[in-house]
């Protein structure tokens, strides 16, 4: 499978962070960001569609950028990073790379998910 997704859970709610807004871009040789795609996580806090479909996987450096901003103001909550950025680098394009973000207004944790 050749795609990049992410889940996004909410660990001070104890459930998927619907609703959060994240983009994908693609680090290019002169050193600047292209887009890749971009969406907002479903009800399960899954987002399964960041690599538009056709698009081909090139090998290098991503990074994902959450807006968590947008997620807790819609909760009414104050929390401490307006935004959660993950870079990582694909090596292998033919396999699927799933990117989790664990949240909560004051911390956060990824992982190389399947």
């Amino acid at each position: 499978m050749n795609s990049i997704t992410t889940h996004v859970l909410d660990t001070a709610r104890g459930r998927p962070a619907a609703g959060v807004p994240i983009t994908l871009e693609h680090r290019v040789d002169d050193g600047a960001w292209a887009p890749v795609g971009a969406g907002v996580t479903d009800d399960d806090g899954r987002l399964r569609t960041l690599v538009p479909p056709g698009t081909k996987l090139a090998g290098g450096v991503y990074r994902l950028t959450f807006d968590t901003d947008a997620y807790f103001a819609s909760l009414g909550v104050e929390g401490f990073f307006p935004e959660a950025v993950i870079v990582f680098r694909v090596r292998d394009v033919g396999q699927h790379h799933h990117v989790p973000l664990l949240l909560s207004p004051f911390g956060l944790s990824t992982y190389r998910g399947s």
